[in-house]
């Protein structure tokens, strides 16, 4: 976690940490600041009911990849079978972009 957490301080980020154990769950929520979240330790799966009025979709996150979720980002989630230990950081809204982009372990 701490190499992530060094890359994310190095973006000039700020991130805390949280985790929620299996099979728990957020129902549809949205946030008015960007949020940018990478998975330290599990899995969990973001829905994103509308994704810009497209079809519902979801995204699945395991050690190491990264969720940018812009502000106003309509979400949900449930965490794997084996927990979930996330960081999180935040950001003003509109510094993302507009639509979320899901990072692969590696590629960010």
């Amino acid at each position: 976690m701490s190499d992530d957490r060094e890359r994310l301080r190095a973006a000039g980020l700020h991130p805390s940490s949280w985790a929620n154990g299996p099979g728990d769950r957020y129902a549809a929520h949205s946030h008015a600041y960007d949020k940018v979240l990478v998975v330290a330790r599990g899995s969990i799966r973001f829905g994103l009911p509308d994704a810009q009025g497209h079809e519902p979709t979801s995204v699945e996150l395991g050690v190491g990849d990264r969720l940018d979720l812009p502000a106003s980002t309509l979400h949900e989630a449930i965490v794997g079978p084996g927990g979930v230990e996330c960081l999180e950081a935040h950001l003003p809204a509109g510094t993302l972009g507009s639509s979320p982009v899901r990072h692969p372990a590696g590629a960010w």
